[in-house]
């Protein structure tokens, strides 16, 4: 039933949004360093890699520059374009494609590359990849200023690997036991949502019994502020 709405939604979504698609192409076509589309192996059903699709937002060698495949808030690596390509998601459109050819849904774990899929915990590991990965999901919505959260930090990628990623591994656990077409249809929902309201709490009401947040991230992921919870 799942892969049937993928079907039909994400075909649904690309002709629906093709005339906001073809002018974001032409304009990464005409600026930054020409490149329109960005792929990137991640780690999907099985544990079997896949080429993911994005906008291409980042400079081309970002992979090797700075926090390699962990991106901050104000990146440097970040193209003009691309800053507010990435601030409405819009960069992750493309996806769509992944989801009609069967690497994605449109629920489910976020796919992450290899260096930041090996942060999760192994038992996380091991129940993320009984499903495919999601254009968006619990992990997602909650985490949807990961990049801020980071910024906060002084040791950002000590963060990132000790803290953010066990929890959102839970988070991701959860929802694989969890899955179904009502959680899915509840995630399309509170995806939209929370680019409209960026700091609405409802996932924590629509999803009761997520795992609740380490102390280090309680304040920023409850109530969407950022600041003194991360020191």
């Amino acid at each position: 039933m799942q892969r049937l709405f993928d079907i039909l939604l994400s075909g649904a979504a690309l002709l629906a949004l093709s005339p906001l698609l073809l002018p974001i192409a032409l304009a990464l076509r005409m600026t930054g360093e020409g490149e329109v589309f960005f792929v990137q192996q991640r780690v999907g059903r099985g544990g079997k890699a896949f080429g993911l699709y994005k906008f291409a937002t980042m400079l081309k060698d970002s992979p090797n520059i700075g926090t390699g495949t962990v991106t901050l808030k104000d990146d440097p690596r970040v193209l003009p374009v691309g800053r507010f390509l990435r601030k409405t998601k819009i960069n992750e459109l493309p996806q769509l494609l992944n989801v009609l050819r069967g690497d994605m849904s449109i629920v489910g774990p976020r796919p992450q590359t290899h260096r930041c899929f090996d942060a999760f915990p192994e038992e996380s590991r091991r129940s993320i990849i009984k499903v495919r990965p999601g254009l968006s999901g619990v992990g997602s919505i909650v985490f949807r200023d990961e990049e801020e959260l980071m910024h906060a930090s002084s040791e950002p990628e000590r963060l990132y690997d000790e803290v953010i990623m066990p929890y959102k591994g839970k988070l991701e656990v959860w929802y694989v036991n969890h899955r179904g077409i009502a959680t899915y249809l509840k995630c399309i929902f509170l995806t939209s949502w929370v680019i409209l309201f960026p700091r609405s709490a409802l996932v924590w009401s629509a999803f009761r019994g997520l795992p609740l947040p380490p102390p280090q991230l309680a304040a920023a992921l409850r109530t969407g502020e950022v600041g003194h919870a991360l020191e």
